[in-house]
């Protein structure tokens, strides 16, 4: 057993990185959604889809830094 227990950092990494990207996706197509039929966003839904966007995009950066590189070589 590892220092972390059984973590699989290859499916682990995948699945981050899959879910930020998806996180992005959602946020992002929520706003061109909003923009392209000209609806008017409540500022809690806008600050909504702006964080996902943000969250998405560090989740994206991060995870496979964190989870496929720097835990694996703590081993």
């Amino acid at each position: 057993m590892g220092r972390y227990g059984d973590i699989d950092y290859q499916r682990t990494t995948k699945l981050g990185f899959l879910l930020s990207i998806a996180l992005f996706a959602i946020g992002a197509g929520a706003e061109l959604s909003a923009a392209a039929m000209h609806v008017s966003l409540l500022a809690w839904q806008d600050t909504l889809f702006t964080d996902m966007e943000i969250v998405g995009t560090l989740g994206a950066l991060l995870v496979p830094l964190f989870f496929g590189i720097i835990l694996p070589l703590t081993e």
